[in-house]
């Protein structure tokens, strides 16, 4: 989700690696920014193509993907639907390619993705698994290598412009900051996200998401000390200068927040989230 903050979350990538290609989904929106991104894997002409997150269910986008075959397999980053929506008529498109997903409700026809540092490519393609929950409990990315160059494929972990929402209950913010920690420590390396312009460091991108969610967690904090007792009242005070369209989903990140905090919702006698201290 690209909220609050607007700006990318660093300098941008001067050019992407000479094996990946960006397909954008036409799906532009608040929660999507330009439209959801499609990577397109391919280590040289003629070899297997690895497509990361298909999109949505789109027959004139999904088209477009099949008209980079050969693909051999087709990797998610995480269940959201405007990443994974077009992923069962693109692997009848491909004739009937691979999909692994962390989560099984997502893999077709292949093992979910599962252990950390598993090299989840081929056809010339090193592709090791990052699980990174938090966004969601599903998310993962993938450090690929080829031919001298790297890049982290981020999906919705970190974004190339604004920040991304933590989607309580599903997302957690204790493993979403861990997630951020070990993103932080690929330095010098290019992000490729799933919303937004690819990014030049990784660990820079990384940095910048840790202090933002630093800063809202002190702001959350002073809301529930200045006296607000539910969570859309927290979003009024924390979130007063985003369109009152998103605070939808800036609740679920001020959910995942006072979890964090240690402050439980209950319910109020008028139907409301009432805030407590455990």
């Amino acid at each position: 989700m690209g909220g609050h903050v607007t700006e990318a979350a660093g300098a941008l990538a001067d050019e992407l690696p000479g094996w990946a290609t960006l397909l954008r989904a036409p799906n532009p929106g608040p929660m999507t920014l330009d439209g959801t991104n499609i990577w397109v894997l391919r280590a040289a002409p003629g070899e297997p193509a690895v497509v990361v997150d298909p999109g949505p269910a789109d027959d004139a986008h999904l088209a477009r993907i099949a008209g980079h075959a050969p693909v051999g397999l087709v990797l998610i980053t995480h269940g959201h639907p405007d990443h994974t929506d077009g992923a069962a008529r693109l692997a009848e498109l491909l004739g009937g390619v691979q999909v692994r997903a962390a989560d099984p409700a997502h893999t077709i026809g292949g093992e979910p993705l599962t252990t950390p540092g598993e090299n989840v490519g081929g056809f010339g393609l090193e592709i090791r698994l990052l699980p990174t929950p938090g966004h969601t409990g599903d998310s993962v990315c993938f450090l690929v290598e080829h031919d001298g160059e790297r890049a982290v494929l981020t999906g919705d972990t970190i974004l190339g412009r604004g920040t991304t929402v933590v989607a309580h209950p599903d997302g957690h913010l204790g493993d979403y900051l861990a997630s951020l920690e070990l993103l932080s420590t690929y330095r010098g390396i290019p992000a490729l996200p799933g919303h937004g312009p690819a990014l030049a460091d990784c660990g820079a991108a990384a940095d910048f998401y840790l202090a933002h969610r630093r800063a809202r967690l002190d702001q959350v904090r002073s809301a529930v000390a200045d006296g607000a007792t539910t969570a859309p009242e927290v979003v009024a005070r924390v979130y007063a200068d985003v369109d009152r369209s998103l605070w939808w989903a800036a609740e679920w990140s001020v959910r995942a927040q006072l979890e964090y905090l240690g402050v439980e919702p209950r319910e109020s006698g008028a139907g409301g989230a009432e805030l407590k201290q455990p």
